[in-house]
């Protein structure tokens, strides 16, 4: 008789991945790699597309708002449809619009001569599709775990995104330097046409149907009693709308600029980008590890960092001296973001998710339009190195006010879920359940 083959029950193949890394999010990761090699190297080809075609600071923070302003406007409304629509439909919309906007950004640069406000056009159709897309994949992906894995899970999901970030922005900074902005702009419309592929085939066949709702306004009031009953995340959602504004205007306007006439072109810029991707890597790696038993105090003492690139830039430091600070503050976001999903999944019920996680993207990117449109007027008013030294004391003094909110200090990870939770969908052994499991997790 022969002997039993390596499939055999009694030598069961080796699993190549945990088991409960079901295909759902297996598929999500996978697809948010492929977006972030793109989307880093594109962000900074946008910059520097506006400054060849001779634009001014002022024009760079134009475009860059131009890219947000749609996220203030549609955010709620997106998140209101995914708590309604199927999820992954809304996303694969999303990734489609977000391809056709940044491939037609590439044929107007590649072209020659775009003008400011088709590439302001361009850049708000992206931010249309991000719009949309945030609240609905934040659902997806918390839903595909348990409470048991979720602080595994979402660590391991944000260091492969983060990863993916570094070659993004190292590769597109170079890509800049060598060949131009256009081709950049490109990578990142096909990143976008392959990433909608693979969320396309996200199986949903155990997702239970969605009880009707009042309506479009009586949903977002639902989600909007959601977070004003929760001081916790009221507070850090406000914390996050002067964090990211002040952030995104030194990086998306400011640091291109310090580049540019100090630090010599795109190059180091998109390697000190990919050195806070590397921050992230390592905050991730520490997080599949290290569980914090309160969750929000440690994440908050976490974003105090986030105020180094800012003093980092405004001294300025050498390229070395910006890498360093760019690797610490990168890897405290890190362990702020898996400690914030860890929260979110822990307190937020599923079926209304979506519409809190807009409430969270909108107000954490309310002002950050407002930011990015006024950082070329601050810079004139004030000076380069002013504003910089400003926003790095915005991040401090927000962030030092949220310690004050009791929850904050004092919301502790649970030990075990206070209910029963059943096994996440695609993840399950078993692909027909006769019950549907309950997406009770955040994404």
């Amino acid at each position: 008789m022969s002997s039993p083959s390596p499939a055999s029950p009694r030598t069961p193949a080796r699993r190549r991945r945990p088991a409960w890394a079901g295909r759902n999010y297996t598929l999500l990761t996978g697809a948010a790699v492929v977006t972030n090699l793109g989307s880093h190297g594109a962000l900074i080809a946008a910059a520097f597309a506006v400054m060849e075609a001779g634009g001014s600071g002022g024009d760079v923070g134009l475009v860059a708002a131009a890219r947000t302003l749609p996220l203030v406007l549609f955010l709620l409304i997106g998140g209101a449809l995914a708590d309604r629509l199927p999820r992954h439909r809304v996303m694969v919309a999303a990734n489609a619009l977000n391809c056709l906007s940044q491939a037609a950004f590439a044929v107007l640069v590649l072209a020659g001569d775009p003008q400011l406000w088709q590439m302001m056009l361009l850049t708000a159709l992206c931010g249309t599709g991000t719009a949309f897309f945030n609240p609905a994949a934040e659902g997806m992906l918390l839903s595909t775990v348990s409470g048991e894995h979720a602080n595994r899970a979402f660590a391991l999901f944000r260091m492969a995104m983060n990863g993916a970030g570094i070659g993004g922005a190292a590769l597109g900074g170079a890509m800049i330097a060598a060949i131009g902005p256009g081709w950049v702009l490109a990578v990142d419309a096909a990143a976008f046409a392959i990433a909608g592929a693979l969320r396309a085939f996200l199986d949903v066949g155990h997702v239970p149907d969605r009880a009707p709702g009042g309506g479009l306004l009586a949903d977002l009031r639902e989600g909007w009693v959601e977070v004003r009953t929760r001081p916790w995340l009221w507070s850090i959602v406000l914390q996050f709308s002067v964090v990211v504004a002040v952030v995104g205007a030194a990086e998306a306007v400011y640091g291109p600029l310090v580049a540019r006439d100090r630090l010599g072109g795109p190059a180091p810029w998109g390697l000190a980008l990919a050195c806070f991707g590397v921050g992230t890597i390592a905050g991730a790696v520490l997080m599949m590890a290290w569980k914090p038993r309160r969750l929000l105090l440690v994440g908050t003492l976490c974003v105090f960092p986030l105020a180094l690139p800012s003093a980092g830039l405004a001294v300025p430091l050498p390229v070395w001296g910006l890498c360093l600070v760019m690797f610490v503050s990168g890897g405290a976001i890190e362990v702020f973001g898996v400690n914030w999903m860890t929260t979110m999944h822990q307190e937020i019920p599923e079926e209304k998710f979506s519409r809190v996680s807009a409430y969270d993207w909108f107000g954490s990117v309310s002002m950050l339009p407002l930011a990015t449109a006024v950082a070329g007027p601050a810079e004139a008013a004030f000076g380069r190195t002013e504003a910089l030294w400003g926003c790095a004391a915005l991040v401090v003094l927000a962030t030092a006010a949220v310690l004050l909110i009791p929850d904050v200090r004092h919301l502790t990870r649970r030990a075990k879920e206070s209910g029963p939770r059943p096994a996440p969908w695609g993840s399950a052994p078993d692909p027909a359940p006769q019950t549907p499991a309950r997406l009770d997790a955040p994404a």
